[in-house]
């Protein structure tokens, strides 16, 4: 890990005695393994408290960082009793934990300490320290409690991976999300959506309403579990259900008070606990007979070669076959189990939110969606399947995705911890900020993402605001938003608004699935635009609002469909790529070129500063 001493880190840990941490039940148990990183000592921790309890009586603070007390509670004591060991953050705030970190926000400015009691978490909302805790100084920070939490689940998987497994698997991991695997996926997230496709055309025939929060979450297990394991949930009726109740357990403890499943007989006493010990046993053993599978027919080769295996006559085109057959990958089983398990929860949840929030707020935007549908027909035509070279004409399709990532972070909350003692840059606050070593973190990306220090109008839905750059000289120290560099790429990412813009992370531990749930996002509205008109079968208000790991609507995502007729950009787009199709070397660029007309022609194309909106990837 970079900048992280372990010989010294495990001699200090030798002298300073017993390790401890509020999240784990078995605190006097002495440190001796280096990738216990999460933990930090009695000592670290102890400070920490005192400091807080002393600040409380009027001492200055230790930190710099302003407090907002969360003190009072609705109801009797013993309700409160009931909420602690419920373990649910949002249950004690009185509603979801970011919406409570919004609103302290705005009353105390981009960066306090929330205290709850004699715990305390500093608050970040500021791009320049944000950038400071995710990029130039990662190395002195951890994932802290999120680790402690997700590693039942997810092992050593990625998200809770200490650095030195994270650096080894994310070294194995990358090199499997190369162009041509990318440009294979295009065309198995068409044909996952075919059974979307199909119920929703069975409720717009029979007028029946219909939640598309709930197809978009099965869906998105279909791709996940086809691209990643080469296996059908869709085909099951005992797994997935398993998966949908780990997940929901995976959200819960990511955002619980206490370890409640570290109690004592917790597995045989919390009917919950019990549930989840056995789906975590069928999961276990499905991944583990797939790698076994995989294992069984392995043909090691160079990552060159695995990169340019012909995938559209491949029959298992997966990750897993990836990683099975690259020379050198000797990992063990269980770490492939634990690598899969974490694609599995963490790539199925972020894209099905995603679509989520798009469609409900393109539904209260029926202009702005008129002009989405016109991009999609023009670039598609009525029926042809998307394909890599799409994506970048799908430029205003992409940007309602990343300007809905935009209003609904997912996660809304990153976690991180210091391992040594660090000052964060003033930023936008004029004042540094020290961390003892042990501090907990959270960056609220909700809060970046809605700051209005940082983006013109930020509660409102517009995804051509990534078509304009924005800076504010008073956040010290930020660069604004470029959209040169914005769309450039695939999305916006943190570098183009200089870590104003989070929706995938940042840094070395940003997720590296960004791109893979970006193309599957992008596929699904495109089909799904294409051939329906959706509106909100209620008020907006009447979805609401419930977090977890990731934002999800409280009732669901209930819609009306109704089936369109092919416009007629569609119609030239077709026609025009059925005029090229006799020059196969020319079949893309000349297809794009009629689409773009037409996209013209019917208002579909949008210019900044100038140039046309066609992203140049």
């Amino acid at each position: 890990m970079d900048g992280f001493d372990w010989q010294l880190e495990r001699a200090r840990r030798a002298l300073e005695g017993p390790a401890f941490s509020p999240f784990r039940m078995d605190f006097w148990r002495p440190v001796e393994d280096e990738s216990e990183i999460g933990v930090v000592t009695l000592w670290d921790t102890m400070y920490i408290l005192l400091m807080n309890v002393a600040q409380k009586f009027g001492w200055e603070s230790v930190d710099g960082a302003p407090v907002a007390e969360v003190g009072s509670f609705k109801g009797s004591f013993f309700t409160f009793l009931q909420k602690v060991a419920s373990g649910r953050l949002e249950d004690l705030a009185g509603g979801p934990l970011f919406l409570l970190l919004e609103k302290y926000f705005h009353k105390y400015g981009p960066v306090y300490k929330l205290a709850f009691g004699p715990r305390s978490f500093i608050v970040v909302s500021d791009p320049v320290m944000a950038k400071h805790l995710l990029k130039s100084n990662v190395g002195a920070y951890d994932k802290g409690v999120l680790a402690s939490i997700l590693e039942p689940i997810m092992g050593k998987g990625l998200i809770p991976a200490d650095p030195q497994t994270w650096k080894v698997r994310r070294r194995a991991i990358v090199p499997g999300f190369h162009k041509r695997w990318l440009n294979r996926m295009m065309r198995l997230f068409a044909e996952c959506n075919e059974a979307l496709l199909d119920q929703v055309g069975h409720a717009a025939d029979e007028g029946r309403t219909l939640d598309m929060e709930e197809k978009f979450c099965s869906v998105s297990l279909d791709i996940i579990g086809r691209a990643v394991f080469n296996y059908d949930f869709g085909s099951t009726n005992k797994e997935s259900p398993a998966v949908y109740r780990v997940l929901r357990e995976a959200e819960h403890r990511s955002s619980s008070f206490i370890p409640y499943w570290k109690l004592p007989f917790a597995t045989q006493l919390l009917a919950s606990q019990v549930e989840f010990s056995a789906d975590m046993r069928l999961l276990n053993d499905v991944l583990d007979e797939l790698i076994s599978k995989a294992v069984a027919t392995q043909q090691v080769a160079d990552v060159e070669e695995l990169e340019s295996r012909d995938l559209d006559v491949a029959e298992d085109p997966s990750l897993l076959r990836f990683l099975i057959d690259m020379r050198g990958e000797d990992t063990t089983s269980k770490q492939l189990r634990d690598d899969l398990m974490t694609m599995l929860i963490a790539g199925h949840e972020t894209t099905a939110a995603v679509l989520t929030w798009t469609l409900f707020n393109l539904a209260q935007n029926p202009e702005l969606t008129a002009r989405v549908q016109a991009e999609i027909d023009a670039v598609l035509g009525p029926d042809r399947l998307p394909e890599f070279d799409d994506l970048a004409p799908l430029q205003l399709t992409r940007l309602a995705l990343v300007e809905a990532l935009r209003l609904y972070p997912e996660p809304p909350v990153l976690i991180r911890r210091a391992l040594r003692e660090d000052a964060l840059p003033p930023g936008g606050t004029g004042t540094p900020i020290r961390l003892p070593r042990g501090s907990d973190v959270f960056i609220s990306t909700w809060n970046l993402h809605r700051s209005p220090a940082l983006w013109d109008a930020p509660q409102e839905y517009n995804p051509e605001r990534f078509m304009r750059p924005h800076s504010n000289p008073a956040v010290t120290g930020w660069n604004g938003y470029d959209p040169k560099v914005g769309l450039a790429g695939l999305y916006p990412n943190e570098i183009a608004s200089d870590f104003a813009f989070l929706p995938f992370g940042g840094g070395q531990r940003k997720c590296v699935g960004d791109q893979f749930a970006l193309m599957e996002a992008t596929v699904t509205l495109a089909l799904l635009l294409r051939r329906f008109d959706l509106s909100l079968a209620g008020p907006p208000e009447a979805t609401g609002m419930v977090t977890g790991a990731t934002i999800h609507t409280a009732n669901g995502l209930m819609m009306r469909a109704r089936r369109r007729e092919p416009s007629a950009a569609a119609a030239a787009a077709a026609a025009a790529a059925a005029g090229v199709n006799g020059h196969h070397h020319h079949r893309h660029g000349g297809a794009h070129h009629a689409a773009a007309a037409a996209a013209a022609a019917a208002g579909a194309e949008h210019t900044v500063n100038g140039q046309g909106g066609k992203c140049p990837f």
